[in-house]
């Protein structure tokens, strides 16, 4: 009986760590930072997909050093934020203004004022893959 109990809670618990895996791409762990998902769509390319969100940096807020298994465009649409690719310069985009990042390619983005800023992210992955990847 005790086995059985046990592979019950074993289950239980792959259960809840699975519905965790599922939520977090959405949830970003940086404070000051929040991601809202726009829109997702397959595309005509088998296998991939076309995910939107718009991300808000508060003041002073910044998102670490991550990739996706896709390519990335950026659009800012509000403020400025600075943006670190691999070791390349430092860039600070302002409202209006794009970035495109290949995929893999580690990046960083960086709110170095008081004012909020957003941008609008589109991301073309393969379906059914993790959208962001963080990197230590």
């Amino acid at each position: 009986m005790e086995t059985k109990k046990q592979k019950t809670w074993v289950i239980i618990a792959i259960i809840v760590l699975g519905i965790i895996a599922f939520l977090v791409p959405n949830q970003i762990a940086a404070q000051g930072v929040k991601r809202i998902d726009l829109q997702k769509h397959d595309l005509s390319t088998p296998g991939k997909e076309m995910v939107q969100a718009r991300i808000d940096f508060d003041g002073h807020s910044a998102f670490g050093k991550h990739s996706h298994p896709g390519e990335e465009v950026i659009y800012v649409v509000e403020g400025s934020l600075e943006y670190q690719i691999e070791d390349k310069e430092p860039v600070t985009l302002k409202a209006g203004e794009v970035l495109f990042i290949p995929a893999g390619v580690v990046h960083s983005a960086k709110n170095n004022t008081n004012a909020k800023a957003s941008e609008l992210a589109t991301y073309i992955v393969e379906k059914g893959k993790p959208i962001l990847v963080m990197k230590k």
